[in-house]
């Protein structure tokens, strides 16, 4: 690697390239939530069906190709991966404007699960070989910034899309500009130098079998498990509940969620990582027990929210869990890229994923809308609200999960 390739200002760089592209996977992975009441109107959908494409739809190969894509990663160009992949998933973006039924939408949902899959685990091993140890936990919590960006940035574009001119629209414009964007990053970051390993072909099943010998590996990923369970599932229905039940329109709604991503959720990641940083340097366990913490405290403060009555006082009341609940991205990802090899990471970072989102994207904004259907003779307009506050249970499991890695990921831990 060169001295320019190297340099501290070239890794800024670098960093701004991918958090923009991770900007754009959540722009057009959660855009839907935005766009959930139009079209459900349009479409004809019930609540188990938006749930579905909210989820199983987009989670059923994102989660399964995330680990052949990061092996090819691993063993070719990362940052060709990210590129092809960038390309593909906002192609299918733009085609989901073109959807007229629940099957086709159903089919390009699970396009733009597949160009994902090839993103965020390579996107992980790029920053892990630019930034050294004490630095990896801020520079993936700036990284992870693309989660409340780009879903602020969907609900915020989406909303004023949808609302200006019609929901088809908001699908076609973001999925074009992230197709303009790939040939940019491609021709900006350049693939980092890696060990000489990195060329040696490793079985993912070698991998895998690593991470499968190491109880860390699985308090974590059961951990973030049932953290995206109850985080993509509310995510995915705030914007529904908010206008069903605090009477907001589809702009009152996209600035509500839009504010509360880019104030608390940006808060959340930057101060995840700085902890992580701070902490873990002293104790590896923290990296575990600090994300433990914030989910337990965060969670009560969602409930109240959830069940008031007030768009200003549920407003200030998501703010603090909303911050908490995003504070595990630096710490875990950083110590689930110390489990193994550093020319295993990208392997690794799938493995890890391939748990998270399968069950927690794949099931989260599902169980839900299934929970909200069955509850809805009882409850009526209501229904939403319980099925949320039942889904929140999932971060207390989460806390007690990460408790419970601590002590682990100092046995575990892979230094370098």
């Amino acid at each position: 690697m060169t001295e320019k390739i190297a340099s501290p200002r070239y890794r800024a760089v670098v960093l701004a390239m991918l958090l923009l592209v991770y900007t754009f996977n959540f722009l057009d992975r959660q855009i839907l939530g935005i766009l959930a009441v139009p079209i459900k109107a349009d479409l004809q959908l019930s609540d188990t069906q938006l749930g579905a494409l909210g989820g199983i739809a987009f989670a059923l190969l994102y989660s399964t190709l995330a680990i052949p894509l990061a092996l090819l990663a691993d063993r070719t160009s990362r940052t060709w991966v990210i590129t092809v992949s960038l390309a593909i998933w906002s192609g299918f973006t733009a085609l989901c404007g073109v959807a007229s039924s629940f099957v086709q939408m159903f089919l390009f949902r699970i396009g733009v699960g597949i160009g994902e899959a090839g993103g965020v685990a390579p996107s992980y091993a790029v920053i892990s070989d630019y930034f050294p140890p004490h630095q990896r936990a801020r520079a993936l919590s700036i990284y992870s910034l693309g989660i409340p960006l780009g879903s602020a940035g969907g609900v915020l574009l989406g909303g004023y899309i949808a609302q200006a001119v019609e929901w088809r629209t908001a699908f076609i414009v973001v999925g074009l500009l992230g197709i303009l964007i790939a040939p940019v990053f491609r021709l900006v970051v350049r693939e980092p130098a890696r060990p000489v390993q990195a060329a040696d072909a490793v079985p993912v099943s070698a991998v895998f079998g690593i991470l499968a010998a190491k109880r860390g590996f699985w308090l974590l990923a059961l951990g973030a498990a049932c953290s995206s369970m109850c985080g993509y599932g509310v995510a995915f229905w705030l914007p529904s509940l908010l206008m069903r039940s605090f009477g907001l329109d589809l702009m009152g709604a996209g600035q509500f969620l839009g504010g509360l991503l880019l104030i608390g959720g940006v808060a959340g990641v930057l101060l995840g990582g700085f902890l992580g940083d701070r902490l873990g340097g002293r104790d590896k366990a923290y990296y575990a027990w600090v994300p433990a913490v914030s989910y337990v405290v965060g969670m009560p403060l969602f409930v109240i929210g959830v069940l008031s009555d007030s768009v200003s006082f549920a407003f200030a009341l998501f703010l603090i869990p909303q911050a908490l609940v995003y504070v595990w991205l630096g710490p875990v990802l950083t110590a689930v890229q110390h489990l193994v090899p550093a020319h295993m990471r990208a392997s690794a970072a799938a493995s890890f994923l391939l748990i998270n989102n399968l069950v927690g994207l794949g099931l989260g904004s599902w169980a839900v809308g299934s929970l909200s259907d069955a509850l809805t003779p009882a409850y009526g307009n209501e229904a939403l609200r319980y099925a949320i506050v039942a889904a929140l249970g999932f971060y207390l499991l989460a806390g007690l999960f990460m408790a419970l890695a601590g002590k682990a990921l100092r046995r575990d831990w892979v230094a370098a």
